[in-house]
């Protein structure tokens, strides 16, 4: 990641990101929960100059997204159960989960979304399982949840992703490798937006 976190949420914003997963598995509790409330303040400005909705998930960590004012939670494979998050978050958050296959999506019923990857090599980091490809998702987007497409995203394949079936593409590499982060999310969001 290039830059403070503050700087680099509002670079993304400004480029046309609308959900921002805060995702530090390393910070401690206080430091986790104020870059949540950075990522939120942040994200309902630029929703007011936008007029849309833009959503603010934590990863793993229900206790912060309860304690701050972010829409839901994204939950690992170890993290607690969907019907428990959902009974603390309420009816109203977002809660969803990572999948490598599509059979994990329907093992865990009161989604709002699944994220399936990789479908494409990581830009990120190494790959540790093989790249699904977009077959996949048109699989997976049978079993009636949202999919985001997750996996070495970027603007030469996001279409491609769309037209599989996904809903969305969650990327980290694609914008947070970039030299100009505004401009990575930019020219993402205009793919997307095609």
């Amino acid at each position: 990641m290039r830059g403070d976190a503050s700087s680099l949420i509002e670079a993304v914003l400004r480029g046309g990101v609308d959900w921002i997963q805060v995702r530090e598995r390393d910070a401690e509790d206080r430091a986790l929960l104020e870059l949540t409330d950075t990522a939120c303040s942040a994200a309902r400005r630029a929703a007011g100059d936008r007029q849309t909705p833009i959503r603010v998930i934590v990863n793993r960590r229900v206790d912060i997204a309860l304690a701050s004012s972010a829409d839901g939670v994204h939950l690992g494979f170890d993290a607690m159960r969907v019907d428990d998050a959902r009974r603390l978050l309420g009816d109203a958050a977002l809660i969803g989960i990572s999948a490598h296959a599509a059979d994990e999506i329907d093992r865990a019923a009161g989604l709002s979304y699944a994220h399936l990857a990789p479908i494409f090599d990581p830009l990120s980091k190494s790959a540790s399982r093989p790249a699904l490809g977009v077959a996949a998702l048109r699989d997976a987007r049978t079993r009636g949840v949202p999919l985001i497409a997750q996996g070495g995203i970027d603007r030469d394949n996001a279409r491609a992703v769309i037209a599989a079936g996904a809903a969305g593409v969650a990327v980290t590499g694609a914008i947070l490798m970039a030299d100009d982060a505004a401009a990575a999310a930019r020219a993402l969001r205009a793919a997307l937006d095609q």
